[in-house]
């Protein structure tokens, strides 16, 4: 079977079933049907049914759970969606592989993404209790510095995991060889994809002029030949204080390896760009140094990294409403609103064409 996510940038927006899973509050709830379904994998997998079974406090595009079993709690996510996506395979493979390198993740204990026991795909993960570093961060309690300097190191070592080809991988072939193989041959030929089609987007649906989405064309257009790779490495393409779990001062999960690809080694650094500034990113940038060499052109390739990545996230927020939330909602920020992340998204978009075109320092941010 063809992949589903051959002819996609990111997932959450360019699947064929767009914005899937991106409502919140009872319009997300799972049926009847789906809990029992979750009950009998437990069920399977450990040998005794669940003792309990509750909401796992998800706000991603997966439906949540965590399960007591003989008084230890387990955490599940499902991907319900009507594409029958299996990349969750792939995100099994490499949590596995990331933490061989010292990277943590949370174990995992089963999956499957055939729909042969259930009608979706589903794995069965160690539950890390610690919450995730987002709810620190705004509650003003997070070491930003030293947690920033911790993401950097984590990003260069997952770096370290052998990639072949980018963007997405191919599900079958890694079944096959045990090895990831991004779906495209050039990377190019991935980081344009949907560009047109998300641009297009934003204009008619009046967030963008169309003069500020043929600035950003010409952006990228006057620093393609920055990605002409010569090799790909692991981007976790979603690195967000959300996704990691922690302390205060300390990640002690990365999680959601979803949206995986193969690609540039400044696009995690350039994601944390979408929402955070100059000083984390400093610490950051020290971190990922401490490991491995930035990169030639990481000035540049950052801001175009930056530029994409907001182009991208602009299309899901707008699309699936995230301006219409407040601050309960993980995006918005402490004593904020959605109105006040529309501002935020332009600005960064903004600040990444300047980049672009001026050279500046990603420090200033």
């Amino acid at each position: 079977m063809p992949s589903t996510r051959r002819d996609i940038y990111y997932w959450k927006c360019d699947r064929p079933a767009a914005f899937h899973g991106t409502a919140q509050g009872d319009a997300r709830r799972p049926s009847q049907e789906t809990e029992s379904h979750v009950r009998d994998l437990l069920t399977r997998h450990f040998g005794r049914p669940p003792t309990t079974l509750r909401d796992g406090g998800g706000q991603g595009n997966h439906l949540t759970f965590i399960a007591t079993v003989d008084a230890h709690d387990v955490f599940v996510r499902i991907e319900d969606g009507p594409e029958q996506d299996d990349y969750i395979a792939v995100e099994s493979f490499v949590m596995d592989r990331v933490r061989a390198l010292g990277v943590p993740t949370p174990r995992v204990y089963a999956t499957d993404a055939t729909r042969r026991l259930a009608p979706f795909a589903w794995q069965i993960l160690e539950r890390i209790a610690d919450p995730d570093l987002n709810r620190h961060f705004k509650a003003g309690a997070l070491a930003t510095s030293k947690v920033a300097a911790q993401i950097g190191r984590l990003i260069a070592t997952w770096q370290g995991v052998p990639v072949q080809g980018f963007g997405p991988f191919e599900v079958q072939r890694l079944t096959a060889d045990g090895v990831l193989h991004g779906l495209h041959a050039t990377y190019p030929s991935y980081f344009l994809t949907r560009l047109d089609t998300h641009l297009t987007f934003l204009v008619a649906r009046r967030f963008l002029t169309a003069s500020q989405a043929e600035a950003m064309r010409t952006a990228i257009n006057d620093h393609r030949a920055l990605l002409d790779l010569a090799a790909p490495c692991l981007v976790h393409k979603d690195t967000a204080l959300w996704n990691l779990l922690g302390t205060e001062r300390e990640v002690t999960a990365v999680i959601d390896w979803d949206d995986c690809v193969g690609g540039d080694a400044m696009d995690d650094l350039a994601l944390l760009g979408c929402f955070h500034d100059g000083a984390f990113l400093r610490a950051a940038f020290e971190g990922y140094a401490s490991v491995r060499a930035l990169p030639a052109d990481h000035v540049t390739r950052f801001w175009l990294h930056l530029l994409r990545n907001m182009i991208f996230k602009a299309v899901i927020r707008v699309g699936a409403g995230y301006f219409d939330h407040g601050n309960g909602f993980f995006l918005v920020g402490a004593g904020s609103d959605g109105k006040a992340l529309r501002e935020t998204t332009l600005a960064r978009l903004e600040a990444a064409v300047g980049g672009l075109r001026e050279g500046r320092d990603p420090l200033g941010l």
